[in-house]
């Protein structure tokens, strides 16, 4: 694979192979979103760019809030199930996916209103990417990085397991994996930091929002699987993490005790003016 400079064939390929499962686990970001970006917009946007958009996710959450918009994705696993997903849906509505690199982004010069990244800005080279989104964004567009909080908020044993697991599972891929087959993850705590530092914004502030989904044990568990560091532990064929998943496992079925419950998804987005 041909890919611009600044970017990582590890980051890409670390969410190969369980596109479909992970479109399954992770939550759609809530209506809130484009709610709160088109308020520091001042309109409808013409034109949104979902960069890092996944599996469509958050792309498909703009459908009806803006003229058009287009999801950006390099990793082809994830691409093909959201241009599946909107096929399946027979939506008319102005909606696309391109392959595309934070970098090097199929759009014009000062043509998107809206950029946004979720989950996904801390994956991409920052200093590149946030000149990039200068480029395409027009005078006054909105920059938008959020992310959603792991673990969600159940009950402290649980979410006590999920992080060593996730801890050990990094440990195991740093350990088993060559180094050029490692992910680098940029720190999400200094995004706002360095938006503020790039020049590109007039403003930037950090929003904190939250809301509830129902979620039952099989799918607090497959949000931890779906996670990046554990699914290349399964890459590598390793069996290091069974025990710590069967203890997990055990651990959120008592929680849940059978029933689907409504689960706080916290999340924090930083936003910039250009």
């Amino acid at each position: 694979m041909s890919i611009p400079e600044g970017n990582l064939l590890s980051n890409i390929e670390r969410f190969s192979g369980f596109a479909d499962g992970y479109d399954r686990s992770r939550p759609q970001a809530p209506s809130v979103v484009p709610e709160l970006i088109i308020r520091y917009l001042r309109r409808r946007p013409a034109l949104v760019a979902d960069v890092g958009c996944g599996t469509g996710l958050s792309t498909l959450l703009w459908r009806n809030c803006a003229e058009e918009v287009v999801g950006i994705e390099p990793n082809a696993d994830m691409l093909a199930v959201a241009r599946e997903k909107l096929a399946d849906s027979k939506d008319t509505y102005q909606i696309s996916f391109e392959h595309g690199f934070s970098n090097a982004l199929p759009c014009a010069d000062e043509s998107v209103d809206v950029v946004t990244c979720s989950q996904s800005f801390h994956w991409m080279e920052p200093a590149s990417t946030l000149e990039e989104i200068r480029r395409v964004l027009v005078p006054g567009g909105v920059f938008a990085a959020y992310d959603c909080d792991w673990p969600l908020s159940l009950e402290w044993e649980a979410e006590a397991a999920y992080n060593r697991i996730i801890t050990k599972a990094e440990d195991i891929v740093k350990r088993l994996a060559p180094e050029e087959q490692q992910a680098h993850k940029w720190d999400k705590n200094t995004h706002l930091e360095r938006m503020t530092a790039s020049g590109v914004f007039r403003f930037t502030k950090e929003i904190v929002f939250h809301h509830y989904e129902p979620c039952d044990a099989d799918r607090y568990v497959r949000l931890a699987l779906s996670q990046g560091g554990v699914q290349t532990v399964f890459k590598l064929g390793s069996s290091e993490l069974d025990e710590d998943l069967v203890r997990f496992s055990a651990l959120v079925g008592k929680a849940f005790a059978g029933k689907t419950l409504d689960l706080m998804f916290s999340y924090r987005m930083r936003l910039g003016i250009k």
